[in-house]
């Protein structure tokens, strides 16, 4: 029987990589996202490095509750195969303090960081707990372990990435699904755009360092479901080597 990995966010950076990661260790993908025309990029960029590869699309957003319940009922059959469950669908919003944020942007990074990754994964257990196997991959972050100024809201939503991981895990002992939480620092991918909307301020989020790339989660992800079935990675926090906190960076003034 055909082994597949849902990814959510697929469209870009960590997922559309970790979905080269995982086919790549035999997997067929079950590849969602938004934005329809990328995931159908994705699908010809999958199947010209691995021709035999089974991939599958759905384009719906992770965030609205009757979205994923549509996407749940129109790919029964195929959530009956999902052995792997990577959470990837995730945002940051702004940088302003508490007092003068805007709350859509509250709303956008609760609704899509914490209430997505739980219908996803809601959507999906169940059929693992039938099996007794299964992986889910939580994309948390660095943020969920240190707050820093102008990113409470934010934090706070990957806070609730790692509590909800260790709590899954709790629930589901006995069983033989393993949870892991992935907790990078930073990675050059469009993160920073979505949050500042200038690509000129994104582009110095980076400037003279090395960030992290998208395929070097990707390759951590792979890693964590290629362990024998009793090794579970509860967490990985993963910093590039020019980071060494929360907000504490090294910048080379030439760029190097």
């Amino acid at each position: 029987m055909t082994k597949w990995a849902l990814i959510t966010g697929a469209t870009s950076g960590i997922g559309w990589e970790t979905s080269f990661a995982l086919a790549a260790q035999g997997y067929a993908i079950l590849a969602t996202g938004r934005r329809y025309e990328k995931l159908v990029e994705l699908e010809q960029a999958l199947k010209k490095a691995h021709p035999q590869l089974e991939v599958k699309l759905a384009a719906f957003d992770v965030s609205d509750r009757f979205e994923v319940s549509e996407f749940l009922k129109a790919h029964a059959a195929d959530l009956d195969q999902v052995e792997i469950l990577v959470n990837n669908a995730g945002l940051a919003k702004g940088i302003e303090k508490m007092q003068e944020a805007n709350l859509d942007d509250w709303e956008v990074m609760i609704d899509t960081n914490v209430k997505g990754l739980l219908f996803m994964t809601r959507g999906v257990i169940q059929n693992m707990i039938k099996k007794n196997t299964g992986h889910i991959v939580n994309l948390g972050s660095v943020a969920g372990r240190w707050t820093y100024p102008g990113g409470g809201v934010y934090c706070a939503t990957k806070f609730a990435v790692r509590a909800l991981s260790e709590g899954l895990r709790m629930d589901l002992l006995g069983t033989r699904i393993r949870i892991t939480n992935i907790e990078p620092g930073m990675v050059n991918t469009d993160f920073s755009y979505v949050r500042l909307g200038d690509k000129s301020k994104a582009d110095k989020v980076y400037e003279g360092m090395t960030p992290l790339e998208a395929k070097d989660i990707a390759e951590t992800i792979a890693w964590c479901v290629a362990r024998p079935p009793h090794v579970n990675i509860q967490e990985l926090v993963i910093y590039p080597t020019d980071q060494a906190h929360v907000g504490q960076v090294f910048r080379r003034g030439d760029g190097r």
